[in-house]
């Protein structure tokens, strides 16, 4: 029996998972908060990354350098209108992105931003599950599979489920000490 397309689907969703923590911002720069923001370059949706160099010098400051000046403020604009919560310091040459340091508050707004994004990664890796289980029983139904073998591929799947959500619950608690810590 092949569970491959299943543990692919839940090893996609557990690496946006950490493509999305890693957006989270934890009182220190992380250039990946950067990485949804595009601006409109000769006319096409570029990422900042592919049009200047970004560089983290001290732990709360993001330096970013276009390699074209002429989008000095495009990429300024972008950061403004983006969801990041940082003001640029544009001097005409780069951008400064000062990072604050976290309140108590607003880390206690981010654990439970990051434990509700934990809980819909688990919620998709059930749901694969689900489908998984689904798709064997109606292998069953036709007589492809005997109930020995459907009981079989119920409970395999569910050890890859119970290994995919012990993952995330890990990934979830690294993030809640990475960002109370900081």
């Amino acid at each position: 029996m092949d569970y491959s397309k299943i543990e692919e689907k839940m090893s996609k969703t557990i690496s946006v998972y950490k493509e999305n923590l890693s957006e989270i911002r934890a009182g220190r720069a992380n250039p990946a908060v950067l990485n949804k923001i595009k601006i409109d370059y000769y006319g096409t949706p570029t990422p900042i990354n592919q049009i200047a160099g970004i560089s983290v010098p001290e732990a709360r400051l993001i330096v970013i350098q276009p390699w074209d000046a002429s989008v000095l403020k495009e990429i300024e604009k972008a950061i403004l209108t983006s969801d990041i919560g940082i003001n640029p310091n544009n001097d005409g040459k780069l951008i400064r992105l000062n990072f604050p340091e976290l309140n108590e508050e607003r880390r206690k707004e981010l654990v439970k931003e990051v434990k509700k994004m934990g809980e819909d990664a688990k919620i998709a890796i059930r749901s694969i599950r689900r489908d998984g289980i689904d798709e064997f029983k109606a292998m069953q139904k036709n007589s492809e599979i005997t109930e020995d073998e459907l009981k079989m591929a119920e409970d395999n799947i569910q050890k890859i489920t119970d290994k995919n959500i012990d993952e995330i619950d890990k990934l979830t608690e690294g993030k809640e000490k990475e960002i109370m810590t900081v």
